[in-house]
């Protein structure tokens, strides 16, 4: 007796459904804000970094845009602490990134 048939016997009144159930998932928005994102450039340990910080909105959702940016750039990078640190001087590309997504950017260092 296999299992499809136990379950006929316990649940005699079930029909089988071969259709796959719908579930709708709704794009993620991310939270907007008034004040500007500081985009700045530092050297950690001799290599430059690009910092992004600044954003009011909630973690995951820094951590969901960090993700973002990290694949468009297809650079390395990590969420720590609030900010977003990336691999690289790219801040130019970040700004542009930011800004085609609705934030405010301000350059910071150099």
């Amino acid at each position: 007796m296999d299992l499809s048939e136990q379950l006929k016997k316990l649940f005699p009144d079930h029909e089988v459904s071969t259709e796959p159930e719908a579930i709708e998932e709704a794009p993620h928005e991310l939270f907007v804000q008034k004040e500007p994102m500081i985009c700045k450039y530092e050297k950690r340990k001799g290599k430059p970094t690009t910092i992004i910080s600044g954003y009011e909105g909630e973690d995951e959702d820094f951590k969901i845009l960090a993700k973002e940016i990290k694949s468009k750039l297809a650079v390395g990078g990590t969420f720590k602490d609030g900010e977003i640190i990336i691999q690289g001087d790219y801040r130019d590309k970040i700004m542009k990134l930011l800004q085609d997504k609705g934030f405010k950017t301000k350059r910071v260092g150099g």
